[in-house]
């Protein structure tokens, strides 16, 4: 595998992934009853912004780091539209949806008021776990495997797995506990990772049908992301629910144009946090963007109950 998700780190495309991962697993948090989340594309969990390849992209710069800027109150939010928000929108505070990620972002990534470090999707898990809950977080490659297990190795609560993510889905589903959250982010290094990804997700949906599924997935030029959508929904399987969004058009030839999550047995509300949520991040993260066309938003079921 030759993608480092350090490039990456504290992108657009992280923010949509975190503020619905925290938000998902703060609903779990609401029973006494533990919960099990697996993380099957972990990374190293950590990413320090002094480090070269995260300097050297410096995505953060035009993702998070726009996110902590102080802003006034801002106005309304409606379902779903194509953007060109007014520059007062731009800078509106953020909705109560938002602020639980936001302030975890502070607490494990900011120092003496600098954020000196991005957290991955398993440091945020862990900052939402409690004592009885439970992790398995799995990575293939090695040098991010020794760097994952360094970061968690005091914490009994989280077990590290040196194992391709999608045969975990196999051997560790369904966990011994009834509720609890499957986080998908492969790197869509291979060509037909999208075939790879349905055939994996509805495998663990039909060995695990009660657990949340959550799955990222990148919009680029083209129309992968729109059919693997279409395939899952075409699946019969119910409650999936689709957030996506674009800096910039969706055919832009540019790269990394927008960014997805679909959610597969979301806690309940969560899509109308979402729903808050999106609409502000897309009108902050595209205002970063001088000259950039300012792509869309979108919030809905792609198969309602």
């Amino acid at each position: 595998m030759n993608y480092r998700h350090a490039y990456h780190a504290g992108n657009f495309a992280d923010v949509l992934k975190h503020v619905s991962l925290v938000l998902a697993l703060e609903y779990l948090n609401r029973k006494d009853a533990p919960w099990f989340y697996l993380d099957t594309h972990s990374g190293r969990g950590n990413y320090p912004l002094t480090a070269g390849e995260t300097q050297r992209a410096g995505e953060y710069r035009d993702g998070i780091a726009r996110l902590l800027e102080g802003a006034p109150a801002g106005a309304g939010i409606v379902a779903d539209r194509s953007a060109g928000a007014a520059a007062d929108d731009a800078a509106a505070a953020p909705p109560p949806s938002v602020s639980p990620y936001l302030d975890l972002v502070r607490r494990l990534g900011v120092e003496d008021g600098q954020l000196v470090a991005y957290p991955g999707s398993p440091k945020f898990a862990q900052a939402c776990m409690r004592e009885n809950d439970r992790a398995a977080l799995c990575e293939l490659e090695r040098g991010e495997t020794s760097a994952l297990r360094a970061e968690f190795r005091a914490d009994a609560r989280i077990a590290v797995h040196g194992r391709d993510g999608y045969e975990a889905l196999r051997a560790l589903l369904p966990p011994r506990e009834k509720r609890g959250l499957v986080l998908i982010d492969p790197p869509y290094e291979q060509p037909d990772e999208f075939d790879t990804l349905h055939t994996a997700l509805t495998g663990a949906l039909q060995r695990w049908p009660v657990g949340t599924f959550a799955v990222w997935y990148p919009i680029k030029h083209g129309d992968a992301a729109t059919r693997f959508i279409a395939r899952m929904a075409a699946t019969g399987v119910r409650r999936q629910l689709v957030a996506e969004i674009c800096v910039r058009p969706d055919d832009s030839p540019v790269g990394l144009n927008g960014a997805g999550m679909l959610l597969v047995n979301p806690p309940w509300q969560l899509d109308r946090q979402l729903s808050e949520a999106v609409p502000w991040l897309h009108r902050r993260l595209v205002a970063t963007l001088p000259g950039a066309a300012p792509g869309r938003w979108h919030v809905d079921w792609s198969v309602p109950e």
